[in-house]
């Protein structure tokens, strides 16, 4: 793992914004996602690392998490990227087995719209050049 994104995910735990297991979660997702394919860097997976890490401490610590006004809006952008919303159920249904912290759907729309951001920026969400004779 990219040494930038490794330390804010340190920086979380150090600090006490997320528990060591929501960490080592985050860290182990990222790390699947890396072996994808994906190019999970800071600048590209940074603000999806946050999201998760904050967002599944929050649902650990039983803290209610409200439901997004612009869900609608969500949905629509959704539609358009059923890969980034499978992963993004699969790496729900990950973290209510392995931490016992269920999202609701609005998070999990939140983590499918880091992950499309993340796949146009990694080959796996790169269509393939055209070879052309020439």
């Amino acid at each position: 793992m990219e040494e930038k994104l490794a330390l804010r995910i340190r920086l979380f735990r150090e600090s006490g914004q997320v528990r060591a297991d929501v960490a080592d979660f985050v860290r182990v997702e990222l790390e699947a996602l890396a072996e994808e394919g994906r190019s999970v860097t800071e600048e590209t997976a940074g603000m999806l690392t946050s999201h998760l890490m904050m967002a599944l401490n929050r649902a650990q610590n039983g803290e209610s998490i409200e439901e997004s006004p612009a869900e609608g809006d969500i949905a629509a952008e959704l539609a358009e990227v059923p890969a980034a919303v499978e992963a993004a159920q699969q790496i729900t249904a990950r973290a209510e087995r392995t931490l016992g912290a269920s999202l609701p759907s609005s998070e999990v729309g939140f983590l499918a719209l880091h992950l499309a951001v993340l796949d146009r920026r990694s080959p796996v969400g790169q269509a393939a050049p055209e070879h052309t004779d020439g």
